[in-house]
């Protein structure tokens, strides 16, 4: 009989690569992986590794049972739904990611007011990137996420249902006592020659941040990237650069300014999970508890 962790091992070979990946993300050491795959082979008396020194990659039958095995794994989760579906109590373990900025506004708030409300819930959270979670979220990687749909790529779907959580303005931050802190907004041509910070290349902010400047006619001089909006922050209020950051980044502890930009740019929050033959409690109340967070702030 096929094992269903062995199975997700070799989903998860399937989806990120190598060995250590698999183990970085089920706490396991790579040896144990490894074993527990070379089971796997032996249980189903077929060969589905290829391996090449250290490096492992999957034979035409590990892809065929890969892609099975997500199909095996999704009903057996269905089952478990419909199951904790006859308790009135919602119970189980949901998988969130957000990016960077909502974990700390919308995410880790959520996954508090969750655990008081129904303790028997439990939520695993991951950061992940707008361009990052969507597919993750269609491998089956997470059940819900946190994200945008103002980037490219992000076509909607229609195996994803969307809820609505909050709009959120992007927002000039510049040093306190900048001379451009004398306007209430600020049009981004009047910052062609300031000094920039930005996030990560590869990033939403990134290519957010670089396509606006472009757009009003300058290529920003970029002399810092962070993947932190603390570090960000920080170096903005030593006096360092200027940044474009969403509102929900904006920590209070830094002594810095912001402004609107005009004309303003707005981005759209929303929720995210796959549909269901059966809904899932558990991520009923996550996305319900969200959007009362959302509505809270």
């Amino acid at each position: 009989m096929l094992n269903p962790w062995r199975l997700r091992l070799l989903a998860d070979l399937a989806t990120y690569g190598t060995v250590r990946a698999v183990a970085q993300r089920g706490n396991l050491s790579p040896s144990a992986v490894s074993q527990q795959l070379a089971t796997l082979e032996r249980e189903t008396r077929t060969a589905l590794l290829e391996r090449t020194g250290r490096r492992v990659r999957l034979t035409a039958a590990g892809v065929l049972l890969a892609g099975r095995a997500r199909e095996i794994l999704a009903a057996m989760d269905a089952a478990e739904a419909e199951l904790r579906g006859l308790a009135d109590e919602p119970a189980g373990t949901v998988t969130l990611a957000a990016f960077q900025s909502a974990v700390h506004a919308l995410a880790q708030p959520a996954v508090t007011r969750l655990a008081a409300r129904h303790p028997d819930v439990t939520v695993v959270l991951l950061e992940l990137e707008p361009h990052e979670s969507m597919p993750a979220l269609r491998r089956g990687d997470v059940d819900v996420i946190i994200t945008t749909t103002d980037f490219p790529g992000a076509e909607l779907d229609p195996a994803i249902d969307l809820v609505p959580i909050a709009a959120d303005e992007i927002v000039l931050v510049l040093p306190a006592g900048h001379p451009l802190t004398a306007a209430e907004a600020v049009a981004l041509e009047a910052c062609a020659e300031q000094r920039w910070t930005f996030d990560v290349t590869g990033s939403y902010m990134s290519g957010l941040a670089t396509r606006l400047c472009r757009e009003a006619g300058f290529e920003p001089s970029v002399i810092c990237r962070f993947n932190n909006y603390m570090i960000a922050l920080q170096h903005v209020e030593a006096g360092g650069s200027i940044t474009m950051l969403p509102s929900l980044a904006i920590d209070l502890r830094y002594r810095v300014a912001t402004r609107p930009l005009t004309p303003p740019v707005t981005r759209r929050i929303i929720a995210a999970s796959r549909r269901l033959p059966t809904p899932r409690p558990e991520i009923t109340a996550l996305l319900a508890t969200l959007v009362t967070i959302s509505r809270a702030g």
